[in-house]
């Protein structure tokens, strides 16, 4: 388990006021993400000096304030391209940016898709993901990861996502993938050298929601990061969850746009809220 996961559970089970303090700061991200928000004006609302605040915080979410409200922008962004017909520009105003172009950029590199193709996708539909063509193991240019994943209500027919990126945040394309329609065996394959984490989201296949701006993993989970070799095979046993407060919100377009076949509904103006 990730430090930051046993070290909130730590503090939940001990009640302690220092979660209480983050809690309040993460609130104040999602309600106040548009604002030009600065660390000691999180800080304040944690009433803790913004030095102390910041290593607490990393502790508790795995990574900083500023880069987590960044996180919550763009994810904002997400929904408002798929809920509106605000054109991209005023997008970019409406979660805190000032520039398009820093704002598209941000996007593209983080969802792996640029904004207009995100939302083009949304209303036409999104690929199907190809299956993995794994190679023979172990390669010997390539290393691997295998194991298995389990979703704590197998009787809600899910489609499981096992992925390997390079930082501990679910952005951009992952260095490898494998999708999973039920609990069972995964395997990351041609896999580079190198320091990986392994995260898996579960989405619904049942009961879907035809607003994919309201849609949420069934589950998340992850995996203490991993150090791959050539020509080595490495199992690692991944525990799904419900996601939590402290938990950065899926940027990868996946999650939204995986169901793509539910009838969309027609775009509205925007509303506020999470």
């Amino acid at each position: 388990m990730p430090i930051h996961r046993s070290f909130a559970m730590l503090l939940h089970r001990m009640g302690d006021p220092l979660q209480a303090a983050v809690e309040r700061a993460v609130e104040t991200i999602w309600a106040r993400y548009s604002e030009p928000l600065t660390l000691d004006d999180i800080a304040d609302t944690a009433i803790l000096s913004k030095f102390y605040f910041s290593r607490v915080f990393r502790k508790l979410t795995g990574t900083s304030p500023g880069r987590f409200l960044s996180v919550v922008r763009l994810y904002q962004a997400k929904h408002l391209l798929l809920k509106t017909s605000l054109n991209v520009t005023e997008i970019s105003y409406l979660v805190g940016y000032n520039s398009l172009g820093t704002f598209t950029s941000r996007f593209t590199r983080s969802v792996g898709l640029s904004p207009t193709r995100f939302r083009a996708l949304a209303l036409s539909g999104y690929p199907d993901l190809p299956p993995p063509e794994p190679p023979p193991l172990p390669h010997p240019q390539f290393g691997a990861v295998q194991g298995s994943v389990s979703v704590p209500t197998p009787e809600l027919p899910s489609r499981i996502y096992v992925a390997a990126f390079k930082d501990p945040i679910v952005e951009g394309w992952p260095i490898a993938c494998d999708v999973l329609d039920t609990s069972g065996e995964y395997l990351l394959h041609s896999l580079p050298e190198g320091t990986w984490h392994l995260r898996m989201v579960a989405v619904a296949l049942r009961d879907i929601d035809p607003r994919p701006w309201r849609r949420r993993p069934l589950c998340v989970g992850e995996g203490q990061p991993v150090t791959v070799r050539k020509g080595q095979v490495l199992d690692v046993e991944l525990t799904a969850r419900e996601p939590g407060c402290f938990d950065l919100p899926i940027l990868l377009a996946l999650p939204e746009l995986d169901s793509w076949r539910v009838p969309q509904p027609a775009l509205t103006a925007p509303t506020a809220g999470r």
